[in-house]
């Protein structure tokens, strides 16, 4: 049985979210961005970001906590992709802190925002990841998540060009 507790974020929430979304990114990006765009991965930067998404559920926000404190978080909703079904979802992000990477967290965040997506008649889900983030690749493609090798594109993160891939798997 795991500590970790997964609810839905609230407004309160919105500047420990944006702290992990910075923290996680800059453990993520280590070695695919320079060490310049890295800085400026800061908690200031996406912490607005964060408020509006609690406030207007777009896309819906989910924590998980260990006691008070968030160590990560999941935002999901129907797909941003032109041209996708309504019945497709998005995992638009999923951040945990690094010192709690590899111990359910992800599993946990995943699990709400597949009941979420399929709460909302979703009965598929994608996600976007960075071809060199190795750890992300993993973890998707364990939970059941297959490349869609067509629509890699690159993409602009602050001023650098990364790879990115689309996964999908079902809902259910």
């Amino acid at each position: 049985m795991s500590d970790y507790e997964v609810r839905p974020a609230t407004m309160r929430d919105a500047k420990a979210v944006a702290e992990v979304h910075a923290l996680a990114a800059k453990a993520a990006y280590e070695g695919i961005l320079p060490e310049e765009e890295l800085r400026t991965l800061a908690p200031a930067t996406r912490e607005a970001k964060w408020r509006e998404a609690i406030e207007f559920s777009e896309p819906q926000v989910q924590v998980a906590t260990l006691g008070n404190e968030i160590v990560g978080f999941v935002g999901f909703d129907r797909s941003r992709d032109p041209k996708t079904p309504s019945t497709t979802g998005e995992i638009w992000a999923i951040y945990v802190k690094p010192e709690h990477w590899g111990k359910g967290v992800g599993v946990a965040l995943w699990d709400a925002a597949r009941e979420g997506l399929e709460e909302e008649g979703c009965t598929t889900v994608t996600i976007w990841v960075p071809i060199r983030n190795d750890r992300a690749m993993r973890f998707h493609e364990l939970a059941g998540f297959k490349r869609e090798m067509k629509t890699a594109k690159t993409t602009l993160l602050g001023t650098v060009r990364i790879e990115e891939i689309r996964l999908k798997r079902s809902v259910s």
